[in-house]
């Protein structure tokens, strides 16, 4: 049973995010760089940490936009470094802008980040992570594991008697399209 579905619904700064965002498909380059930039930078912190400065991410990051922030240079970095609106840490801002040039390349290869994950799901967490190691920086098995389940590649985001399960459920995420199910990553939101 997911511990987010205990606590989020109704709460004031987990519940949209839980309710409409986490465990549905997402397919648009800037919404999966953002989920993935979020992850890196809830490392060590809460999510509600994270959430309650995405706007402030936002901000910081271009709207996401993954060509903006691969061309981000010294200037941009120490910009970033001062920011009291963002998680202020030189390996994660770093890894940001490196993420963000390895997507560029993924247009070329795959089509695009939606794409590239496309191609190699299903697998299993483990395996996922060991490509993820690979592709991107300060991606561990935790950053991966709740990168790929609020994004629906992997299970579980939520209970099943979770109305959000049900509404995730309608948009049929990856994971629900694989002939053998898949092992659940344990949330830690």
């Amino acid at each position: 049973m997911s511990g987010y579905c205990s606590f989020a619904p109704g709460h004031p700064v987990h519940a949209s995010y839980h309710d409409t965002e986490y465990g549905f498909p997402q397919r648009e380059e800037s919404e999966l760089f953002e989920r993935l930039l979020l992850e890196i930078n809830q490392a060590g912190l809460s999510w509600e940490t994270i959430l309650r400065k995405r706007e402030h991410f936002r901000a910081a990051y271009g709207a996401f936009d993954v060509d903006t922030v691969a061309a981000y240079g010294e200037a941009d970095i120490a910009r970033l470094m001062a920011d009291a609106g963002i998680i202020r840490n030189r390996l994660k801002v770093l890894a940001a802008i490196h993420n963000a040039q390895v997507i560029q390349t993924l247009r070329t290869s795959h089509g695009g980040f939606a794409q590239w994950l496309d191609a190699h799901h299903p697998m299993e967490k483990a395996d996922w992570v060991k490509l993820f190691k690979k592709t991107f920086r300060f991606t561990g098995g935790e950053i991966t594991g709740e990168f790929l389940m609020s994004l629906g590649y992997l299970p579980g985001a939520h209970h099943e008697g979770c109305p959000a399960f049900a509404a995730a459920a309608k948009k049929k995420p990856a994971w629900m399209q694989v002939d053998k199910p898949l092992k659940s990553a344990k949330t830690k939101k």
